[in-house]
This record gives C-alpha cells, sequence and structure tokens, in this order.
C-alpha cells in the first residue's frame, strides 16, 4: 500500500517537472490559462511554467496583438538600420 503511494507521488513530481521545463510554450502557456480559468493564480503560474501571464486569454503581455511594453524601437530611431538584422549559423562541413 504504502510503495504504491510512494510510487504515485514519485510518478506526478516527475510529471510535473517535464510539463514546466520540457513542454512546449505554447502547450504552457495553454496549462497556464486552464489553470487561470479553474481559480489558479495566473501570475503565480504563469512563473511556475516559466512563460508569462495572459497569454491566451485576449490582448496581454504575450505580445500577439502589439500592445507589448517591450515593442521594437521605432524606424528612424537611433541605432536604426534600414535593413534587417541577419543572423548566420556557420556550418563546417567535415569532408
Amino acid at each position: 500500500m504504502w510503495q504504491n503511494l510512494i510510487v504515485a507521488v514519485i510518478v506526478a513530481a516527475a510529471l510535473l517537472h517535464f510539463s514546466t521545463r520540457y513542454l512546449p510554450a505554447a502547450w504552457r502557456r495553454q496549462i497556464v490559462y486552464f489553470l487561470a480559468r479553474r481559480g489558479v493564480n495566473q501570475d503565480q503560474a504563469a512563473k511556475f511554467f516559466k512563460t508569462t501571464p495572459d497569454c491566451g486569454s485576449g490582448c496581454g503581455s504575450c505580445g500577439s496583438c502589439g500592445t507589448d511594453d517591450k515593442a521594437a524601437p521605432v524606424a528612424g530611431s537611433a541605432g536604426d538600420t534600414s535593413q534587417p538584422l541577419k543572423r548566420v549559423i556557420p556550418l563546417h562541413v567535415q569532408r
């Protein structure tokens, strides 16, 4: 009896660790949104699942609506270049 209970607690802890660390960000946001609808504090759940709060519930801080405070700088501002920043990943081919 006790062995089964201990194993169940260990499996639940492993599942919780997996869901907070290795699930895609979109899934974690949906979990936070689901928990927030059920009465869990959304800010604490978002911090626990390492995601941003308010995503999936409408226009919040996720940046999908364009009202995010951390928006990209306006064109023509200091340090602005006319061409987008290109990042190149160098590949080293071994033959």
